[in-house]
């Protein structure tokens, strides 16, 4: 196996090329916390340095078990995981404000039974607070020790360049890594948000380098989809919608390219993910052991030129054959008062 390790935008941090995602350890897709620590320490052995997780993974179950897998081996893994959305009822309790923050990482501090967390992240931006505020409260974690970076996730190109300036001009240090979504299936990111976060020195970590399963090899034309998959969002695997045909018919293509190539669809796509210049990692979410190894397969797939022009060729570069951000939109899309002048006023 060909693990690779990168430096994680300018933090001097090493991390292999390969990061192992725990966002399916717990209640809602793997509860049993004795496996999560084996696919963990297989993971750590097959060379990967490098475990994201967030607290609102299973409601915190997940801290848990990445915290019971890495007990006897922290100072060896670089440790991320993210806050923002609720883990509970009320108000004040979810969001990117200091407030939430302070309170954010001592719970999942102590759930991962740790005294720091390498990369803290901002699971996704909060249009309510602003991004100053955000800014000094994780600066002040940094300074305190409690945390050795940050970064964000899911945030546009525009407000990248946003959060950079107000570090700038505050005097605060500034967002290190940025996290996306991005695939075979879904490149859109190629436009805007990779060229920045490289001019602006961001380490980027992919997420949903198989394309929300439907790279897995599982998910073909006329075939029954995986239960868990479809049980999760059931409409994205309709093969009679007319927005889910680009998706279908590129799987297909990629599927004949990967057999020629004597290599798995699987392989193939994590490959990929960490071929662009601007990537660091590529996180891969397994939720057994044999999807663990499956993913491993990829790490040391080396793709050639010729290989990544038929790629361009089914999905060129830039496009997304559907929306990668899944069951998030952003407030400017989701509150009508945002998109609409008052009635007085228009």
């Amino acid at each position: 196996m060909n693990m690779r390790y990168r430096v994680l935008g300018g933090t001097g941090i090493e991390v292999s090329h390969h990061c192992l995602g725990a966002m399916m350890f717990g209640s809602v897709a793997n509860a049993d916390h004795e496996e999560g620590v084996r696919i963990i320490h297989r993971a750590l052995d097959a060379g990967i340095n490098f475990v994201d997780t967030a607290d609102m993974y299973s409601a915190g179950d997940s801290e848990v078990i990445v915290g019971k897998a890495l007990k006897d081996r922290r100072d060896d893994v670089v440790l991320a995981t993210k806050f923002h959305f609720p883990l509970g009822e009320g108000r004040n309790r979810s969001g990117n404000s200091r407030r939430y923050i302070i309170s954010a990482v001592e719970a999942s501090l102590k759930r991962l039974g740790t005294d720091w967390i390498d990369v803290y992240q901002v699971h996704r931006p909060d249009y309510r607070t602003d991004v100053e505020e955000t800014l000094s409260a994780l600066t002040d974690l940094v300074r305190v020790g409690k945390i050795r970076a940050f970064g964000c996730s899911t945030f546009g190109a525009e407000e990248l360049v946003e959060a950079h300036h107000v570090a700038h001009n505050r005097g605060l240090m500034r967002f290190r890594t940025e996290q996306p979504p991005y695939s075979l299936l879904a490149r859109g990111i190629e436009r805007a948000v990779l060229p920045t976060a490289q001019r602006l020195g961001m380490g980027v970590l992919v997420w949903s380098p198989l394309g929300g399963g439907f790279l897995t090899g599982k998910h073909r034309k006329g075939a029954s989809p995986e239960a868990f998959r479809a049980s999760l969002n059931p409409e994205r695997f309709d093969e009679s919608m007319q927005r889910n045909a680009a998706k279908f018919e590129a799987v297909e293509q990629f599927a004949k390219l990967a057999d020629e190539m004597g290599v798995s669809l699987p392989a193939l796509a994590i490959a990929f993910a960490t071929t662009h210049p601007g990537v660091t990692s590529a996180i891969t979410g397994p939720r057994t052991m044999e999807q663990l190894e499956s993913l491993l397969e990829g790490a040391s797939l080396v793709l050639t030129d010729d290989v990544l022009d038929r790629i361009d060729e089914i999905v060129p570069p830039g496009v997304d054959t559907y929306d990668p951000n899944g069951f998030w939109k952003p407030a400017p899309l989701t509150e009508v008062h945002q998109r609409r002048r008052p009635l007085d006023q228009r």
